[in-house]
């Protein structure tokens, strides 16, 4: 069976690693455009779900490990919120193993590709945002905000997973 990743756990850090939305920063919130939104990711299948949670788990933990000088964020809770990606990734990447080991997950597969395209185009967006804004505080806390999504998608993946 798959772990399911502690989405709970992970919304309550990324809350505690700041606290409220900067005021300073409201003007900019319109500065970010997802290019899509994320919550409507369209995942076919079961096999291609799991890959999918994979995937934005390994991307928001890349996101959150470089380039944090200007975050001003509460080290405990980020510590704890990259450990906690980390550990989940790396239960994902065993279950995935067995499965492909046992063929039940064709990474070829057409629907799989297009998902992972997806996600990473989506994350490329994060980046080339964060990049543009040169890390900057705002910058960090309109990602923040919309990190969460993120685990809304990964919550909806997995009730399918369950069903």
């Amino acid at each position: 069976g798959i772990n399911i990743p502690n989405t709970h756990g992970n919304l309550e850090l990324l809350q505690k690693m700041s606290g409220n939305f900067p005021s300073q920063c409201i003007n900019e919130r319109t500065a970010f455009k997802p290019t899509q939104d994320v919550v409507q990711l369209p995942v076919s299948q079961k096999e291609n779900a799991k890959v999918a949670i994979q995937e934005i788990l390994q991307e928001i933990f890349n996101i959150f490990s470089k380039n944090l000088t200007q975050s001003a964020w509460d080290g405990t809770s980020l510590v704890r919120f990259q450990n906690g990606l980390y550990q989940q990734i790396q239960r994902l990447e065993a279950c995935l193993r067995a499965q492909m080991e046992k063929e039940l997950t064709n990474p070829e597969s057409e629907d799989l590709q297009l998902t992972s395209r997806r996600v990473k185009q989506y994350f490329q967006g994060i980046d080339a945002f964060l990049k543009e804004k040169q890390y900057s505080l705002c910058a960090w806390e309109i990602i923040r905000m919309e990190i969460p999504r993120c685990f809304v998608l990964i919550d909806k993946l997995t009730r399918s997973l369950s069903n």
